[in-house]
């Protein structure tokens, strides 16, 4: 093998380096900080079926584990905006996307 086989560059600097993979990782990181602002709104028996998705300027996805779960996400859906706002989060629309069972 040769030598630059064995000289990788670290994942966190390919990052750095390269502004699509930073911009993604930003949206993980805003996704999951969402989900953790509203998090203590929902009933502690649904906080595990519900997960953070993809963000983007179309708005923010809720990944939820079973329909059920969804219907109680969009009831609860004028809070979340409402808790997003006060939080200082820009507005933007929320979707629900029930995960396939594996």
């Amino acid at each position: 093998m040769s030598a630059s086989v064995w000289n990788a560059t670290p994942l966190a600097t390919a990052l750095g380096h390269s502004e699509p993979l930073n911009s993604l990782l930003r949206r993980m990181h805003d996704s999951r900080a969402r989900l953790d602002t509203v998090a203590g709104l929902l009933p502690e028996s649904m906080r595990p079926a519900v997960r953070p998705g993809p963000l983007d300027d179309a708005g923010w996805v809720l990944l939820v584990a079973d329909s059920s779960a969804a219907a109680k996400l969009r009831q609860l859906m004028p809070a979340l905006e409402a808790a997003l706002l006060a939080a200082g989060w820009p507005a933007v629309a929320i979707r629900i996307k029930v995960l396939p069972r594996p």
